[in-house]
């Protein structure tokens, strides 16, 4: 049987829209595979930058290359350890949401006690409106 349509070969992009034997067109089926997020490791998530930051402020100055690879293996157990101690205490209080709360006490366990994130001294207060609703004009010599 002849093809319904005259090719003249070239690339597959020049035949974009022309029905193949299964009935769907070669641009519908590309579309859905075209951004495939690539599997990996999340640990890798934890950037050299970010692991330099956290040794900055641990008071490092100077950092071999081997140790990015194992900073992240440490990481990684810790917060599964972490992790493992908060979904215990999510099973037992039968829910489905891991808190604050959670995390504080699993913490606490391990001995890695958490300040600033206590309900009773933390209070989320939203910023205050004017009474009349208007905002105030811009001024350039006023400090932001």
């Amino acid at each position: 049987m002849p093809p319904s349509t005259t090719t003249r070969g070239g690339p597959a992009s020049s035949q974009r829209g022309r029905p193949t034997l299964s009935g769907k067109t070669p641009m519908s089926t590309a579309r859905h595979n075209r951004h495939r997020k690539i599997l990996r490791d999340t640990i890798q998530g934890i950037t050299k930058p970010a692991i330099r930051r956290l040794a900055r402020r641990g008071g490092v100055k100077r950092i071999s290359a081997t140790i990015y690879d194992e900073m992240r293996k440490v990481l990684k157990i810790f917060l599964e350890d972490v992790l493992r101690d908060a979904c215990t205490y999510v099973e037992y209080r039968n829910a489905k949401t891991v808190t604050v709360e959670d995390v504080l006490h699993s913490l606490r366990r391990r001995g890695r006690t958490l300040y600033g994130f206590d309900q009773d001294t933390w209070s989320e207060q939203k910023p205050q409106r004017r009474q009349d609703g208007r905002k105030r004009p811009f001024r350039a010599d006023r400090i932001y």
